[in-house]
């Protein structure tokens, strides 16, 4: 279901920026979304999570979940910062700032944080008057200067769709439905908040969800590996 948008719009080579007025309510609706990924706010909307689950799961299995969630969380980070600079592909948005040769996106990756987000700010100020029928709100804008990162994956993909994946699994077994479906829908509309955006390609969004996958196989695996070499030492000690 997570495969199904973004693999669809990358199959037919669609793409949905720019495509929607990025000053009005629903471009203001997709960036809450979006910044419910970005720090420190993705660190609340886990906290957040977290506490809805310790009150649905019995005490042992929340502490799995807790231990998993950490595992894959910081598979994540770790692999989002190797790759991003391995790939050096540019975001949709330098790349319709550098198509408007407002930007030259292969000597602006080279620059420093601080002196990207200046330049990003001069080139939009530029774009906005050189194409009228594109309007940033001063929220996105903002977004725009502060996300002046390499485009792939999409960090805020990997984060949704693995913490979503990692919770929803120990909630389901324990008969829990309701934050499940909860948790699905935000990380779809996570994706769909990156590509509308301006921030990620469908294909960033594709592979981000593939690898938020395997990075849940990977953490539940080892979670249960970990239980299991517990519980097996507690009974060898006790019959020792």
């Amino acid at each position: 279901m997570l495969l199904l948008i973004p693999g669809s719009l990358y199959a037919f080579s669609v793409t949905l920026f720019p495509r929607i007025e990025l000053d009005a309510s629903f471009a203001q609706l997709l960036y809450w979304i979006t910044s419910t990924g970005t720090a420190p706010y993705g660190i609340a909307t886990g906290i957040v999570i977290l506490i809805a689950c310790y009150r649905s799961l019995p005490r042992p299995q929340f502490l799995r979940l807790v231990l998993a969630v950490s595992i894959s969380m910081a598979a994540t980070l770790s692999l989002n910062h190797f790759l991003k600079p391995f790939f050096a592909e540019a975001r949709p948005y330098a790349a319709l700032l550098a198509q408007e040769s407002l930007l030259n996106s292969d000597d602006f990756y080279q620059h420093n944080k601080t002196d990207k987000r200046a330049m990003i700010s001069t080139a939009v100020e530029q774009l906005q008057l050189a194409r009228t029928d594109i309007n940033l709100s001063p929220a996105i804008k903002g977004h725009w200067q502060h996300e002046v990162g390499y485009s792939f994956p999409s960090g805020h993909t990997l984060f949704a769709v693995t913490l979503a994946l990692v919770v929803s699994f120990y909630l389901l077994l324990a008969g829990q439905t309701l934050l499940p479906i909860a948790l699905f829908s935000w990380a779809i509309a996570m994706g769909f908040s990156r590509m509308w955006l301006g921030m990620h390609w469908p294909q960033d969004v594709l592979a981000s969800t593939v690898i938020g996958g395997i990075i849940t196989g990977g953490s539940i695996a080892l979670m249960h590996l970990l239980t299991t070499r517990v519980s097996w030492m507690q009974k060898l000690s006790a019959n020792g």
